[in-house]
């Protein structure tokens, strides 16, 4: 199949600097987008750091005789390593991470994708929006559980504590799968800018009325933004076609 894809990042109207970062090869061959935290240096800089270090790694790598999910997980410890070096080198960045959500399209395997934090993959597919990863939050874990509503868990005051983030010694796991797809579907990668903003329905809306990625990615920022922008917002699209 085809690949074609685009991405977009914007500060939001709140924020005064940008600590998204993302990356689209361009090649078609991986995505990425990672959200950083912990202040305006930190988040930027731990954004940045786990960008350029899954792309490093998987460039490098790419020929490897190890499958893509293992790849990516190698990838994604490799920046989780970076980050920490960076904080002992920078005591003033000490509380600084970063979420990730990455996937990767490999001739002779199954897309995979790699998550840690409240970054979101989604697929859509036949009109339909399905949310493929689930945040690593103590409030998605709630729901998870029937501890609370998803209304309650929009508003919830507790729902941007992440339960697992780059940048941390005690990080043991990250989520790998295999990634079924098929023509016409459309892959979105996304930081927590958008879905405070934006519920499923309205993002679903977003993607199904404009047949241009570039327009699709477009609508969906200035949707947010129209919603409060109160966070950086970044998307990457991709689409699988003949």
């Amino acid at each position: 199949m085809k690949i074609s894809f685009t991405g977009l990042s914007d500060p939001g109207l709140i924020r005064s600097s940008n600590q998204d970062s993302y990356y689209a090869e361009p090649e078609g061959r991986f995505f990425l987008v990672a959200d950083g935290m912990g202040g305006h240096a930190g988040g930027e800089q731990a954004s940045r750091i786990a960008t350029e270090e899954i792309q490093q790694y998987l460039l490098k790598n790419w020929d490897s005789s190890k499958s893509g999910e293992e790849l990516l997980q190698e990838a994604c410890f490799q920046a989780n390593e970076a980050i920490i070096n960076d904080q002992k080198n920078h005591p003033e960045r000490a509380d600084m991470g970063t979420t990730v959500v990455a996937v990767m399209v490999r001739e002779g395997e199954l897309p995979c994708f790699a998550h840690v934090g409240d970054s979101r993959l989604y697929r859509f597919r036949d009109d339909q929006l399905q949310q493929i990863t689930q945040d690593h939050t103590w409030v998605a874990r709630a729901l998870k559980m029937g501890d609370i509503s998803p209304e309650e868990a929009r508003v919830h005051p507790f729902r941007h504590v992440l339960s697992r983030c780059l940048g941390r010694e005690d990080l043991m796991e990250i989520d790998v799968k295999a990634l079924e797809v098929q023509k016409s579907d459309r892959l979105l990668l996304c930081s927590d800018g958008l879905t405070e903003e934006l519920v499923d329905e309205k993002i679903a809306s977003c993607l199904r009325d404009n047949s241009l990625l570039e327009k699709a990615a477009m609508f969906l920022i200035e949707g947010a933004k129209e919603e409060g922008g109160h966070d950086n917002i970044t998307v990457v699209i991709v689409a699988f076609e003949d």
